[in-house]
């Protein structure tokens, strides 16, 4: 095994910048993109075929709703600005990032576009939705058969630190290059069973947080590849371990930049906006649950006492919970909504909860009472997430609210191209999961 550093040289300079990565996320949260040169990335813009929205992880091709199968499978447009590029973790390379364009419209089933509609629902209530990712992911390393089998750290333990819990450097060198390329950490650590990491990226505007966590995990991802690792996201690897999971920390700025959830722990008494917000995410939860955790392996992590967001409830500073308020006052006051994993899009997920968010302040949800038992094996409700993914796609395209809000386009594609994932994987057993998605999230 190379346990040498490959990091490469000082990332390009714009003198020295060659070629131009061009990305965007689909609904599958796979990287989509293309490399060109600079000459062409001063254009703005990149065509590609809109049939990456017609095929599953296995490029299945599907007939999905705006997926062009059936209609000749016809180009859509990556629209960037040539005058904000970001630096990359490949050599003489930057990266632009884009919403995605088709016949001269908004395409309708661009993440980003989704997100920035969400984004500006709420600015239009005068607040600024601000989120803070923390990731969880478990490596794995090639055994004498090359196959991929736990990264060997026999002394890891929970918030470890240190050679002990990563005697490779692999941290290092993410940590490193995330600076290098200007995605800001707040923290790494390891979690609970080895050999599992948190990864916590720094608060920041609804949409750069989410660039920043699409960024962050392509790039953690192909530097350890590069050194013979690979960093997996998977909610559920390893049955008998932990599942990873994305937590979404949530409040809002007003306009002078105050946290309008600043003083709600405090003073003991929640504003409308918290209450508003934490009722619409209880109350869309289990359509919610398809969009936050989308794959079949999803739901093998999505399981009572688990600490994963199973339950509709919430609690103030409690881990049980799905909704947790954090004890935090003043700037760093917040939600954290434990349901997702990294199987999702950051563009889609946030997209989601900030319009269920909203539309629980915007119809008056009532809020249910705060959990206040253990929430392992006592529990003040029986409302739970779907128990497969397929079940979950049915409580999504129920909830016609939701739909309505994130983009029935959009949502008619994604229910179309995971009905197809549930069929192909209904015919595998389970153990076979795993190793379908493992080289993609």
């Amino acid at each position: 095994m190379n346990t040498m550093s490959t990091i490469p040289a000082p990332l390009a300079q714009a003198a020295t910048t060659q070629r131009c990565r061009v990305l965007f996320a689909d609904q599958l949260n796979l990287a989509r993109g293309k490399y060109v040169p600079m000459s062409e990335a001063r254009k703005g813009h990149a065509r590609m075929c809109v049939g990456t929205f017609a095929v599953t992880y296995d490029k299945a091709l599907v007939a999905a709703p705006g997926g062009g199968m059936l209609d000749g499978l016809p180009d859509m447009e990556v629209r960037f600005d040539p005058q904000a590029l970001r630096p990359s973790w490949e050599a003489s390379t930057q990266i632009a990032l884009g919403e995605l364009w088709f016949k001269g419209q908004p395409f309708a089933l661009c993440g980003r576009t989704a997100l920035k509609n969400a984004i500006a629902a709420w600015r239009a209530r005068g607040l600024d939705p601000m989120v803070g990712i923390e990731m969880e992911a478990y490596v794995f390393q090639r055994d004498a058969d090359g196959q991929w089998v736990p990264y060997d750290t026999p002394g890891a333990f929970v918030y470890g630190t240190g050679p002990f819990t990563d005697p490779a450097g692999l941290i290092d060198d993410i940590w490193d290059m995330a600076q290098a390329c200007g995605i800001p950490i707040e923290s790494i650590n390891a979690e609970y069973d080895a050999p599992q990491f948190e990864l916590t990226l720094r608060y920041a505007d609804a949409m750069k947080a989410a660039d920043d966590a699409f960024l962050f995990r392509q790039m953690a991802r192909e530097i350890l590849y590069k050194r013979g690792y690979l960093l997996s996201f998977l909610p559920k690897p390893f049955a008998d371990k932990s599942g990873s999971g994305l937590h979404f920390n949530l409040s809002f700025n007003q306009p002078d930049g105050s946290n309008v959830f600043a003083d709600d722990v405090a003073t003991g008494q929640l504003s409308d906006v918290m209450k508003g917000a934490i009722a619409g995410l209880l109350h869309h939860h289990e359509a919610l649950s398809a969009i936050l955790a989308p794959t079949t392996n999803s739901y093998a992590r999505l399981q009572p006492a688990s600490l994963s967001g199973y339950w509709a409830n919430w609690g103030v500073d409690h881990r049980s919970v799905t909704v947790r308020v954090s004890a935090e006052t003043g700037p760093a006051a917040r939600i954290e909504h434990r349901l997702a994993d990294c199987a999702a899009s950051p563009y889609f997920a946030i997209a989601a909860m900030l319009q269920a968010a909203l539309l629980g302040v915007e119809n008056g949800y009532a809020l249910p009472p705060a959990e206040t038992n253990d929430g392992l094996e006592t529990i003040n409700t029986d409302r739970h997430t779907p128990h497969d993914l397929g079940a979950a796609l049915d409580a999504l395209e129920a909830d016609s609210l939701l739909t309505q809000a994130v983009g029935p386009d959009l949502i008619a594609n994604y229910v179309a191209i995971k009905r197809e994932e549930v069929r192909i994987l209904g015919q595998t057993a389970p153990e076979d999961h795993v190793p379908y998605y493992l080289h993609y999230v």
